[in-house]
């Protein structure tokens, strides 16, 4: 394992003074929405996770449901301190960070101090803006009209690809290459066009290394 990988994937945080613990705190994220919820989606489906939406966005998919979230200036930014004792107030054991686009912020001070009070940090990330954080588990949602940097690849733990068309499993197979044989490989109906429901079943029972993941947060009435 070299170093770069050792920057995003740390077991626990390290030790830091109370001093630079201090610093960290301070640093503010513009933030949409933060809430206790269950993991609706993808590998974490079911799990319990406090769910942490930063604003911000320059992917801007048309099929977005929190469009909301793109523009950051229309959102308060609140001290990571803050964050991440509202996380360990709610109980969770692991936090997702999400948005817009979380990447376009440097989340080292966020992910460091929720590591340091016992909480998973997970990420959701389009990859268009370069890996920064100390992160348990990352999630890949590539978009075609904004491409991944290459430079994620190596740590992507869930490749997760929203599908329309056929263009989209194209698109898949296309990122499925450049991440490491491990990744476990998820196709996500996208909400409002039930035709891709059959276009997935049909492609995964013949490309069995892919499975189906559905927004079933959706289903239950949770955020």
């Amino acid at each position: 394992m070299n170093t770069q990988i050792k920057m995003f994937k740390k077991e626990k945080a390290a030790k830091i003074s109370s001093e630079e613990v201090n610093a960290l705190d301070k640093i503010e994220y513009p933030l949409m929405e933060d809430f206790y919820t269950i993991q609706g989606e993808g590998a974490h489906t079911g799990r319990p996770a406090y769910f942490i939406r930063t604003a911000g966005c320059d992917v801007n998919c048309w099929w977005c449901d929190v469009k909301e979230s793109w523009d950051e200036e229309k959102h308060p930014r609140v001290k990571t301190k803050e964050i991440v004792k509202r996380a360990v107030d709610s109980g969770a054991k692991f936090a997702v960070i999400t948005g817009g686009e979380p990447l376009l912020h440097n989340l080292e001070p966020l992910t460091v101090r929720l590591k340091q009070a016992g909480l998973e940090t997970h990420i959701e990330t389009s990859g268009s803006s370069p890996l920064s954080g100390q992160l348990d588990w990352i999630t890949l949602s590539p978009k075609r009209f904004k491409k991944p940097l290459d430079e994620v690849f190596p740590y992507v733990d869930e490749l997760k690809v929203v599908v329309l068309t056929n263009k989209d499993l194209a698109w898949a197979e296309e990122n499925a290459k450049k991440c490491p044989p491990n990744t476990q490989l998820l196709l996500q109906p996208e909400w409002e066009t039930p035709k891709s429901i059959p276009l997935i079943v049909d492609y995964v029972k013949k490309n069995p290394q892919w499975g189906i993941s559905l927004q079933t947060h959706k289903f239950i009435n949770v955020p």
